[in-house]
């Protein structure tokens, strides 16, 4: 762990608890290119009604549009949470790099979302994905943000 690791986490986190107050779900991403954020978002899926507007999602298309470029090679994602296997899937098609991520979709489950409980490194090997990935990072921290969601009168998973 670095701490340019934990100075991007910490601004996924903090877009998640920028979508918490909107009435949104606990998770965040953050994409960076050469320790340069290109794209920062908090997830989506209520204020859109899609079901695809997770954070991770919203960030690779926003990354793809201000780079002009559908190849993230050498970006790093960094997510309040594991990507689910769409959002991995995503990163994949991306060429992104590495991902962090800070709790499991184990937690995302335990807190009532319909998560598919396919690991990242198990997707990584069944497609034989190069992406490098980090995981746990502040994962506590990232745990506090489910149940801080968890408490908000408006709290609804998917």
């Amino acid at each position: 762990m670095q701490n340019i690791d934990l100075k991007f986490m910490r601004l996924a986190m903090a877009k998640a608890q920028e979508g918490i107050s909107q009435g949104q779900t606990p998770f965040g991403a953050c994409i960076v290119k050469k320790n340069k954020v290109i794209a920062c978002s908090h997830n989506l899926v209520w204020k859109s009604n899609n079901i695809t507007a997770h954070a991770e999602m919203v960030a690779i298309s926003s990354a793809c549009r201000a780079l002009k470029t559908i190849d993230l090679s050498s970006c790093t994602l960094y997510s309040t949470c594991e990507p689910c296997p769409m959002c991995f899937s995503a990163c994949h098609w991306a060429r992104i790099s590495r991902i962090v991520f800070g709790c499991g979709i184990k937690d995302a489950r335990n807190f009532g979302f319909n998560e598919m409980e396919v690991s990242n490194l198990e997707l990584r090997r069944l497609i034989k994905s190069k992406i490098k990935i980090t995981s746990g990072l502040l994962a506590k921290e990232n745990i506090t943000l489910f149940k801080f969601w968890q408490n908000q009168v408006k709290a609804k998973a998917y």
